[in-house]
């Protein structure tokens, strides 16, 4: 994939997440596993991982968030940090390569179209976006 983007692009992780599960050590939730999970994974340059605490979408699996420049932000859900690493490298990759955040409908991984939490417009709205 060609880099079309250089402004750099946060793949949040919310550590707290526990799909469901009573865990008692903080150190196994599945959401922090994530995290360390996708920090030893080979990124663009541009992207970086960051732990983050609580998107409040508990009932949703791990949720991570694309974010970054003027772009439109994404919220995922569902996540499993065992068996879903390639998936979220492959869409975290797609979405560095847009100037707005936009990945075609059909490019985006499988699981990214079917667990989009939200849509998130950028700070500053391009202006045919403003009806």
């Amino acid at each position: 994939m060609t880099e079309t983007n250089l402004e750099p692009v946060e793949l949040l992780v919310c550590t707290t997440c526990k799909m469901g599960r009573a865990i008692e050590d903080d150190t196994q939730r599945p959401g922090n596993l994530l995290h360390k999970a996708l920090a030893e994974q080979d990124f663009p340059e541009g992207v970086t991982v960051r732990a983050v605490e609580c998107f409040t979408n508990c009932k949703g699996g791990c949720n991570i968030m694309v974010r970054g420049g003027n772009r439109y932000a994404y919220v995922y859900g569902n996540l499993d940090p065992d068996t879903q690493l390639d998936i979220i490298v492959d869409g975290a990759t797609r979405y560095y390569n847009t100037a707005d955040g936009l990945v075609p409908w059909r490019e985006r991984p499988e699981h990214f179209r079917k667990n989009c939490v939200a849509r998130i417009p950028p700070l500053t709205l391009p202006q045919d976006a403003v009806k």
